[in-house]
């Protein structure tokens, strides 16, 4: 077997979330949502499914979806795009996937700032690519042009860069944005600019795309997802914006992929991309509502909660709260002690990875988020 898989451990997501059902644990390790989609969209999902086709659809996705992916990041970000710019995936892994294997030829470097979403390495060692790691420091996670300016050399071929940023909920500011654009500027780098949580945006807060940077649109390739815009994970449907060029020769590896994604889901993802924007605002406060409510729960309960302005996830700092054991052990005995699941944050990072810090999913129902704060109370007084 491949020596990449063969040795390979199960993701640390799919990992907890077993670890949850098996013990009929409460479950805020696996970033999915139990509320906030539009029921119209379901609705557009089944009449698509009765009248519409069930056969493949254009491998480079529905013309319908291209077309509404292209002119509501032109509603939101002021850019322009068309439909030649979108490639529609089945998710937006395997949009990374499909990008890198287009763009990574063996040998290739890869910078990628962690704690990381832990598909990127993977995918680039699958693509050939070396993966140069820039460690992010908390509580603050910001990046550092001069860690960047370190990290690329002269084999390095891109930069995949996650913002709003999972696992650590930031959103970076626009010096931060700067150093990473003036490092593909000034080295020739292609930036895959992972978006996918451009829209759960809390506090009020704005968030501008790479492609809109000077000098930028023409060297970025920005994945997005309407799992994560609408709340519906499962419904695995994502895309990639970039250049026609760039989008053309991604597309060629997609159709060796997934092909196509299900139809009559991107005819339900263009229906709520096409039907308008109100919904935008009530989901980013239902979500910091439940942000709010879990981190009061947390820090009564005596934990130390680093702040999250964006995604559905939030970091608890163990050490900080008085809890001596690493990561890996707390998520063991939470789960199979206490009754909650959490997300180690050591599986984000490979070189020094933090060993004091968990991650949570806030996206749940207010009796799911006090359950799981309650157990986490447990947790902590059985660590002790």
């Amino acid at each position: 077997m491949n020596p990449l898989y063969e040795s390979m451990a199960t993701s640390v997501f799919e990992r907890m979330s077993g670890l949850a059902a098996k013990h009929g644990a409460v479950n805020l390790g696996q970033g999915f949502p139990d509320f906030g989609w539009p029921d119209s969209i379901l609705d557009a999902a089944v009449k698509a499914l009765r009248d519409g086709s069930n056969q493949y659809p254009p491998s480079r996705g529905l013309p319908v979806l291209r077309e509404a992916v292209a002119a509501h990041y032109g509603r939101h970000h002021d850019v322009a795009l068309s439909a030649e710019n979108i490639v529609v995936t089945s998710g937006a892994t395997e949009a990374l996937a499909a990008t890198l294997l287009a763009l990574i030829e063996p040998g290739d470097e890869v910078v990628i700032f962690t704690p990381a979403y832990d598909a990127y390495a993977p995918l680039i060692r699958r693509a050939g690519g070396i993966v140069r790691e820039v460690a992010l420091q908390p509580p603050g996670w910001r990046i550092d042009r001069a860690a960047i300016k370190a990290a690329v050399g002269a084999k390095t071929r891109a930069i995949v860069f996650n913002n709003p940023h999972n696992p650590t909920g930031r959103l970076f500011d626009a010096k931060e944005l700067e150093a990473v654009a003036s490092a593909a500027r000034d080295h020739d780098l292609i930036v895959i600019s992972d978006e996918v949580w451009e829209h759960i945006l809390l506090d009020g807060q704005d968030f501008v795309p790479v492609a809109a940077i000077p000098g930028m649109a023409e060297r970025t390739i920005k994945i997005g997802s309407a799992g994560k815009i609408f709340s519906l994970t499962g419904w695995k449907v994502g895309w990639m914006a970039a250049p026609p060029e760039m989008a053309s020769v991604a597309a060629r590896a997609h159709q060796f992929l997934t092909f196509a994604t299900p139809p009559n889901l991107q005819a339900a993802v263009a229906y709520g991309l096409n039907d308008g924007d109100e919904w935008i605002a009530p989901m980013r406060a239902r979500f910091a509502w439940a942000r709010d409510r879990m981190t009061e729960g947390l820090r009564k309960a005596g934990f130390t909660v680093l702040d999250s302005a964006s995604t559905y996830f939030m970091c608890v700092d163990l050490a900080a709260s008085g809890i001596q054991r690493d990561d890996e052990a707390f998520a063991k005995q939470a789960v199979e002690k206490a009754g909650v699941a959490v997300v180690p944050l050591s599986p984000f990072a490979e070189v020094d990875p933090p060993r004091h810090l968990i991650r949570l999913c806030f996206a749940k129902r207010d009796e799911t988020i006090d359950a799981g704060v309650a157990a986490l109370a447990r947790a902590m007084e059985l660590a002790k």
